[in-house]
């Protein structure tokens, strides 16, 4: 289409820039928005399965109440580093079969890990980190304890926002760095160097290890991947609740948000979705130019 009311020449007119013709600049006849396309390729969510890929959200939402849980614990007294140590072991142990018997025998394209590799993995963590615990232990003692939790808090967040829940195995660097931060700043504040280091053992199991064992559930058994993500939920709810009513009320309104509202929330406007392309848009090369690269 022309100018408003202006007849179109009697030159048929052609979309090319290579051919100079009687027209503006800015000229287009009425074929213009035959090629309009709307929402095309667009993807169609439905609402359980965002509930679902929702819940690992929520699930690591929990995970972090948990690990806040255990520290009020041992923070208290209420819960012995031994106790928390040994209670880390048997999950640990528990989680690695799992793992095992979850991933497949022959991976194309690597060679498989050993089990001597990750035993000697984990002996040099736990003795490396029983070394410095003393180190660790004073590491904050010229920082009030308001600045260590408001640090511990920013840390965690900043684990919550960075984490990689698409492909959580593993975790992305930045996630596992603000996780551990804030577990040692956290872990200077308790009685002594064991409790020390059997809270940052806990935090290597909770934030390293157990999305690796989670992402494996949710590739090879997405039935029990739901199952466990909502107990975890529930765990991190109760666990939270023992200690502080407060932040438990908190906690269950934030996982019913993130699982249950924004999903909806999604599903519902995305009715109102509108991307239009047409000719306008920027040319794409089809063709495979691959050959060109040899």
């Amino acid at each position: 289409m022309g100018p408003d009311g202006a007849p179109g020449p009697a030159v048929p007119w052609r979309k090319v820039l290579w051919e100079r013709q009687p027209f503006p600049d800015n000229y287009v006849d009425q074929r213009f928005l035959e090629e309009l396309r709307r929402n095309e390729g667009i993807r169609q969510y439905r609402y359980w399965t965002v509930v679902k890929e929702a819940g690992f959200v929520g699930e690591q939402l929990s995970c972090v109440a948990i690990f806040i849980t255990l520290w009020l614990y041992m923070e208290q007294g209420q819960l012995s580093p031994e106790r928390l140590l040994w209670s880390s072991l048997i999950c640990a142990l528990l989680g690695y079969g799992l793992h095992q018997a979850l991933t497949p025998q022959v991976q194309s394209g690597c060679e498989p890990r050993t089990r001597l590799a990750d035993l000697q993995s984990a002996t040099i963590f736990l003795s490396f980190t029983f070394g410095f615990s003393p180190v660790l232990k004073t590491l904050t003692e010229s920082v009030s304890t308001d600045t260590v939790y408001a640090m511990s808090a920013m840390m965690l967040l900043a684990h919550l926002v960075s984490f990689p829940y698409a492909q959580p195995s593993p975790p992305g660097s930045l996630s596992l760095n603000a996780a551990l931060f804030a577990s040692v700043c956290l872990a200077s504040r308790l009685p002594g160097a064991l409790h020390t280091f059997a809270m940052l053992s806990c935090a290597l199991l909770v934030f390293a290890l157990w999305p690796c064992l989670l992402q494996r559930l949710r590739e090879k058994a997405p039935s029990h991947f739901t199952g466990v993500c909502v107990g975890v939920c529930f765990a991190g709810v109760g666990g939270l609740g023992s200690q502080w009513p407060g932040g438990a009320v908190l906690l269950a309104l934030a996982l019913g948000s993130v699982t249950l509202l924004c999903p909806l929330l999604l599903v519902r406007l995305q009715r109102h979705k509108d991307n239009i392309q047409g000719p306008w848009d920027e040319a794409e090369i089809q063709e495979d130019l691959s050959h060109f690269l040899r």
